[in-house]
């Protein structure tokens, strides 16, 4: 796969412990300045925490007030939609909460405020954002323009005719820009009012526009007018509407801030219209205006580039008025980039989801970053991620690094939310009474869900992001061998697993390009051709291959390198690439070439649409007229944050859509193909095979990825039995993916990352971590082989009689469930449902079942699996929930759960030799039945 060819790179880089590191430091000025600074030799290998704004403390610093003369002086309900209402509720200092007409069964709201306390924020941050061949850490500087108060002036409940008809109540609707249509549900709700703060005591001599206006008064009205402080203010607008039946979508809005004076009434201005509405950001040609009111320097292999806010026209008037010494410290004046959304929960609630995470499943007290980027080499996992971080800044990664997060969750208290966009996020936790999310932008759009199990959660949260198709059968209906080598090499294991009657579905050849001789080894050639040196007689090959019913898959990314060294090439795609003008560029309008160990790569713009058309028409549509069914989709989370798009986007959000961009250009490809073969079908009157089909898969992802991906495999984990970073987090990603919205994953069979360095670091797969990993995988979607980045260093499912047995055992055992799983897949298309589950999503009750991480997990509802995870265990813990029954063990045929007043909640010591993991059906299941009996005819029993 060569995507961490960085592994490798590590690996050697640690041996004359030199590596250089540039790092480039932008500081947003009135003209950008740079400084270049170089690592020799070392990094630091305990980069500090990414700090994020801390604008406030959590203990009502941010308070809410309400006009206590309107009717917010009374309890009252505002419908929302035919489906929910809000309620507000001013006995506790003033609270709302959101719910569903008629209550849920569980009676509680689907999200509330913490009373008293301010649930809208904003602020103007300067953010620094480091960056290391696809690692990213935004760190904030200090908070300005912070309001620490919320006013709410207005609740009003519009209908169709309230939004048709004129007059000052329907500008209301358009400052909050709401635009309705036919399929609109009335009412829509407007809550409006300010957020405000006043400068502390000190901070400046005078209110200066006071003095101006009071200039020609009395010596007592200038007196008091010097007295008073300003009050920074802005109006707000938060607009709900009913999207579905199980969905509220709300929206902010924030107007532009100005300063009065602390002796007037914030509350009654700037107007609610929408003249107070931001100013939009505009493209430079020295520096990028991003949605974050930034600016971004370009710089080269490790880079600190600042992100800070810039100055508008508005803004130097306004400080104009200020005093001397009050105009220094607003020199660049600001505009907010940074949202606070700040929210009730309770203390035993519990968080899943934020997309495919690697060391969590339930995040209480935790604080997420959402953002797309490399996951790292041993994320925790010592003493790799020390030597990682030690030779390439920041690529150990961390517990929260991941190659697919979204931001979205769903809790224990079946409370559920996502946002829209795709700006950079942070959900924190940490509080056990409160969340708050931080939006790094000017506005804010997400949903609210309702439903009153996970199931239905998850189910509504799919329909809108999107859902995978169902997946040809010859995909799912054996194992994928995963080889390199050539055309000989392949033979010769295909010859070995016919020996083994090995059930497989397709032979997956990542080197079909060819392979590199560099510094640090054997790499791909980046140019998307069929390299025919490497595998001579192809054609003969896959066809052979096929007339046993069996395919051939490859690989790809979105990124392009000069073939200056390869004289044999046929094509030069990065120069096509190039003069079409379809890569990302840099600050001078040229090719952005990013390091990748030992060679720099170009990046697709994928904005472009011109990219998209020659991407499938020269590269994905070239592999498959040479026979390829399937292929990895690599890579698709490393655009850099300071790039120029074609869009003209905010790099930094375009950074998360891109791996939605990199699916749906191959997905097109594939709907395209199957569409051309109905076409041609329909006019020879032919049947078509619905089972037939083109398949991808990808790593990196975001929210609405399964709009577009067919199927996901979770990265490059490490050789080796760590939580973080090896076997056990593959199960944690797997299952935290599948409540995240991504219901067909898999992983690497074995792992990885190798790192072989005698005597200190030395992470090689042994033959008892490949077979676990063979059996674990043999309940997923996919059960794949890799031989990891260090073939030679790992053990194969080739290298002995014993490995080979042992896969074909393992095959075996995934192809006796086939036809249940090709019902999941079906359901995963339907109703987002992921085929291997977190007991969470059957059993939410059971707060065993919502401590759980890769010890256990269902596979649909039919198949428990507890997979051995450990060095040397021939034995597990099997935990059988509460209200499941009774469970059947495949191999022994013993009940548990059963017994007199035994109703659940069970648990039990069970045998797990190598070749018999724990697996049980549920007892009675027509399912287990037929899963058993497959075994028994497949000779496994």
């Amino acid at each position: 796969m060569m995507a961490s060819d960085r592994v490798e790179s590590t690996a050697r880089a640690l041996r004359p412990f030199h590596s250089p590191v540039r790092a480039i430091t932008a500081v947003a000025m009135a003209s950008l300045k740079t400084a270049k600074k170089h690592h020799a030799r070392l990094n630091n290998p305990f980069p500090r925490a990414v700090p994020t704004a801390a604008i406030h403390d959590g203990d009502g610093a941010l308070r809410l007030s309400f006009a206590s003369t309107s009717k917010l002086a009374h309890a009252h309900d505002f419908p929302v939609g035919t489906r929910f209402r809000l309620r507000w509720d001013p006995s506790r200092g003033g609270e709302v909460s959101l719910s569903r007409v008629p209550p849920s069964s569980g009676g509680g709201a689907m999200w509330e405020t913490v009373p008293g306390v301010a649930f809208l924020s904003v602020a103007s941050v300067a953010t620094e954002a480091d960056e290391c061949r696809g690692s990213f850490a935004l760190r904030d500087g200090g908070a300005r323009l912070v309001p620490d108060r919320q006013h709410v002036d207005k609740i009003r409940a519009f209908y169709r005719c309230d939004a048709e008809a004129g007059g000052s109540e329907p500008d209301l609707l358009r400052a909050a820009a709401f635009r309705p249509s036919d399929a609109t549900r009335f009412p829509v709700l407007v809550v409006t009012g300010l957020v405000s703060a006043a400068k502390k005591a000190g901070a400046s001599p005078s209110c200066t526009c006071c003095g101006l206006r009071l200039r020609a008064a009395g010596r007592r009205a200038r007196s008091a007018a010097a007295a008073a402080r300003p009050v920074l203010s802005a109006r707000y607008w938060i607009l709900l509407e009913e999207k579905s039946d199980t969905q509220v979508r709300f929206s902010v809005k924030i107007g532009d801030y100005q300063w009065t004076c602390s002796h007037a009434d914030p509350a009654k201005s700037p107007p609610a219209t929408a003249t107070t509405t931001t100013t939009t950001p505009r493209l430079h040609r020295a520096s990028l205006r991003l949605r974050l009111s930034a600016r971004v320097q370009r710089a080269t292999t490790s880079k600190r580039t600042r992100l800070a806010p810039a100055p508008s026209r508005e803004r130097e008037e306004a400080s104009a008025l200020l005093p001397a010494p009050e105009r220094a410290e607003e020199r660049r004046p600001e505009e907010f980039n940074r949202v606070f959304l700040t929210y009730a929960s309770s203390r035993d609630e519990r968080f899943f989801g934020f997309g495919e995470q690697f060391s969590h499943v339930e995040f209480k007290r935790k604080r997420v970053p959402v953002l797309v980027q490399e996951q790292g080499i041993g994320r925790g996992d010592q003493p790799i991620t020390f030597a990682a971080n030690l030779v390439s800044y920041r690529s150990g990664g961390n517990w929260s690094t991941t190659y697919a997060p979204s931001p979205f969750y769903m809790t224990s208290k079946m409370r559920s939310l996502y946002l829209e966009g795709y700006e950079y996020s942070i959900f924190d936790l940490t509080r056990p009474d409160r969340v708050q999310i931080q939006i790094y932008g000017n506005s804010v759009q997400g949903r609210i869900l309702d439903g009153d199990s996970p199931t239905e959660l998850l189910t509504s949260y799919t329909e809108s992001t999107g859902r995978p198709p169902v997946l040809p059968r010859w995909i799912t209906s054996g194992a994928v061998v995963g080889m390199q080598g050539g055309t000989d090499a392949v033979r010769r294991v295909w010859g070995q697993l016919k020996d083994y009657d090995v059930p497989v579905s397709a032979f997956w050849l990542q080197d079909w390009v060819g392979q590199r001789k560099t510094a640090i080894g054997s790499q791909l050639w980046w140019n998307w051709e069929l390299d025919d040196a490497h595998y001579n007689g192809w054609n003969d090959l896959v066809d052979d291959l096929r007339s046993h019913g069996i395919r051939t898959m490859a690989y790809c990314n979105p990124c392009l390198v000069p073939m200056d060294e390869k004289p044999s090439a046929k094509r030069h795609l990065f120069e096509e690439a190039r003069k079409l003008g379809i890569l990302v560029r840099d600050d001078a309008g040229e090719p952005y070439m990013m390091p990748n160990t030992a060679f720099d790569v170009a990046m697709l713009d994928l904005t472009n649409p011109a990219a998209h058309a020659w991407f499938k028409s020269t590269v994905l549509r070239g592999m498959v007229d040479r026979g390829v069914s399937g292929w990895m989709a690599d890579f698709g989370e490393g655009l850099p944050l300071d790039a120029r798009l074609h869009s003209g986007e905010d790099s930094v959000a375009a950074h998360n859509r891109y791996p939605e961009l990199w699916a749906r250009v191959n997905r097109e490809i594939a709907d395209e193909w199957r569409a051309s073969r109905r076409r041609a079908a329909a006019e020879s009157d032919d049947i078509v095979d619905d089972d037939d089909g083109l398949v991808f898969f990808v790593r990196s992802g975001f929210r609405e990825s399964s709009r577009w991906a067919m199927l996901f495999w979770e990265g490059d984990q490490m050789v080796s039995w760590q939580a973080n970073d090896g076997i056990k987090s593959s199960v944690v990603g797997l299952l935290s993916g599948g409540l995240s919205g991504f219901p067909l994953n898999h992983s690497d069979a074995g792992g990885y990352c190798t790192v072989d360095l005698p005597p200190f670091l030395r992470y090689r797969r042994s033959e008892e971590l490949l077979m676990r990993w063979m059996e674990v995988n043999a309940f997923t979607v996919v059960l794949r082989t890799h031989e990891g980045n260090r073939p030679g260093s790992n053990c194969q499912f080739y290298s002995s009689g014993r490995t080979l047995a042992h896969f074909a055992r393992c095959a075996k055992m995934y192809k006796a469930w086939e036809f249940y799983r090709a019902r999941l897949v079906g359901e995963a298309a339907r109703t987002g449902l992921p085929v291997a589950r977190h007991l969470f999503l059957h059993y939410p009750a059971d707060e065993r079942v919502q401590a759980l991480t890769y010890q256990q997990f269902l596979v649909g509802t039919e198949m428990l699996v507890v997979p051995v995870l450990d060095k040397g265990r021939t034995a597990v813990t099997a935990y059988f929930p509460a209200g499941a029954g009774a469970w059947r063990h495949v191999w022994s045929g013993n009940e548990y759960g059963t017994g007199a007043g035994v109703q659940g909640g069970f648990e039990a010591q069970v045998e797990a030799r190598i070749g018999y993991p724990a697996v049980f059906v549920r007892a009675g299941s027509s399912v287990g039945e037929r899963f058993v009996s497959n075994l028994r005819n497949l000779t496994v029993l």
